[in-house]
Parts: C-alpha cells; structure tokens; sequence
C-alpha cells in the first residue's frame, strides 16, 4: 500500500512538472502603455506556440522592478528587458540571455526639447525642467545620465527638476504639455510614435542623440529547462523577414531580425549603472 502511495505521489509530482512546463509566462518591462506591450506581443506569442508546442501567456507588470522580482523568483520563465534591468536582474540571481535585436546592439536615445522653448542644444537646459522615463529605464534613464555626466552635466545640478514620468511615450507628452522643458527617450519609441503620426512636432523637436549601447534582450530564468531555453532562442533566430507572417512579427518587435546574445554585451551598462551609483 505504502508503495502504491508513494508512486501516485510521483506521478502526481511530475503530472505538476509537465503541466508547469506546458506553459511559457512571458513579461515585458511597461516602457510603454500596457495596452501597447499586449499588441506587440499577441502575434509573437501566437508564432512562440506553435514553434514550442506550448501555451504562452502574456504577464503584465506595474513596473520594471516587478519584472526583476518576477523572474528571480521563477514567476515568469522570459522577459523583455532593457539592458540595466537585465544587470539587475542578473545581480540578484541567475538569468540567462538568449537573443536580442540586431539593433540592440548599436542602441540610441533622443534628447528632446519643446518646441517653443527656443534651445537647439544641450548646454541651454542649464536651470530648466527635465524628464527622464522610468528610474530603472537602460534607454530613458541610465545611459542617458551616463552620457550627460561624461559631458558634465550633473542632471541634480544642471536642471532646476528632474523628474521621472514612467515610460517613453510619457516623456513626449510631458514635454509637448509643457509640464517638462526637456526630456530623453528610447529612439525606437520616438522613431514609432513619429512614423505613426503620434508627436506633434510644431510642440516637441529633437535635440541630439547618445551614443550607440547595447540595449534590450530576451531572457529567461536560470532554472528553465535548457532545452526549451535553446528552442526558445531557435525560434527567435528563425523569424526572417523574408517570409511574410514573419515580416509582421518582426516590425511590430521593431527588429530586423534577432541576433545570439550573452551577457558579456552587459558589461558596460554595468560599469555605467556603478559609476552613477545606480547599482551597487
């Protein structure tokens, strides 16, 4: 009898196993609106489905620090996140990196400014208003201070406030409202939102642009079986925008396509995440 226990216990132990990993939990940093990240993301999941032969669901999260927490405590199996939020997350617990975008690789920010203001560079914010995105943001936060700093613009000192609106888009509405003299965002997201005719450029105009970063990847917990984390890269390195459902995938991801990725890309979003005391 004791026998017979013991096995439907095993069998109910990796029943649980097999139903856990049937299911890919997926999150995304919230650098924009929520109902935007779910957009993004539908066609991807739909395409991870059918290549992993498993559901994905789409996990939202409040903010940037909850996905951190999230996929250090194996909540979620794969996030998207920007290049200080994987440091983060690395620093607290063991993710891996499997992809990210050809572009990720040579990323920038915008520095914009309002358009009545009457500055066309950065030297003439001293004593104005500036935003950045979410304090945790690698693009609308982190290397942008990093990139001020080297031209020793101390953003506490340089500007009259600072302020943090939350995510890109945000930004921009900051600053074509007028509540922000200033401000610096992701340059897809600011690329995206002028393509689709979404910034009122006679309120806000571009200003500069930081040098190039690595930037936003895909990565998954540590504790993931490896090898659904390998089929997961596979599926990635697949998308080719030569076929067309593909083509859709990836302009909504804002990728040419996806790239190998490692966690040594990191380092200098490390360096710079310590030099501004943002990490310790």
């Amino acid at each position: 009898m004791k026998t017979k226990i013991a096995l439907a216990s095993l069998l109910l132990a990796v029943s649980a196993v097999a139903s856990a990993e049937a299911l890919l939990k997926v999150s995304a940093i919230p650098d924009e609106a929520p109902t935007e990240l779910q957009r993004k993301f539908a066609p991807l999941g739909q395409y991870l489905e059918k290549e992993l032969g498993m559901k994905v669901q789409f996990v939202p999260v409040s903010d940037y620090a909850a996905v951190v927490t999230a996929l250090n405590a194996d909540q979620i199996d794969m996030a998207w996140l920007g290049g200080f939020t994987f440091v983060q997350a690395r620093a607290r617990g063991k993710v891996v990196p499997l992809v990210q975008r050809e572009e990720d690789s040579r990323f920038t920010s915008k520095y914009i400014v309002n358009a009545d203001s009457g500055i066309s560079k950065l030297q003439q914010l001293k004593g104005k208003s500036f935003a950045f995105g979410s304090a945790s943001s690698t693009s609308g936060h982190l290397m942008p201070r990093y990139f001020l700093q080297k031209q020793h613009i101390k953003p506490e000192t340089f500007f009259k406030s600072v302020g943090y609106s939350g995510a890109h888009d945000a930004t921009v509405a900051w600053v074509a409202s007028g509540k922000v003299d200033a401000g610096v965002l992701n340059a897809s997201v600011w690329d995206k939102l002028v393509e689709a005719g979404k910034v009122d450029q006679s309120k806000v105009k571009l200003l500069g642009t930081t040098p190039p970063y690595f930037d936003y990847n895909w990565t998954v917990r540590g504790s993931l079986d490896k090898k659904l984390q390998q089929k997961i890269q596979q599926a990635f390195l697949k998308l080719n925008a030569a076929n067309p459902e593909h083509k859709a995938i990836l302009e909504l991801q804002r990728a040419s396509r996806f790239i190998p990725t490692k966690a040594a890309n990191y380092k200098g979003i490390e360096a710079a995440a310590k030099e501004a005391g943002l990490l310790q």
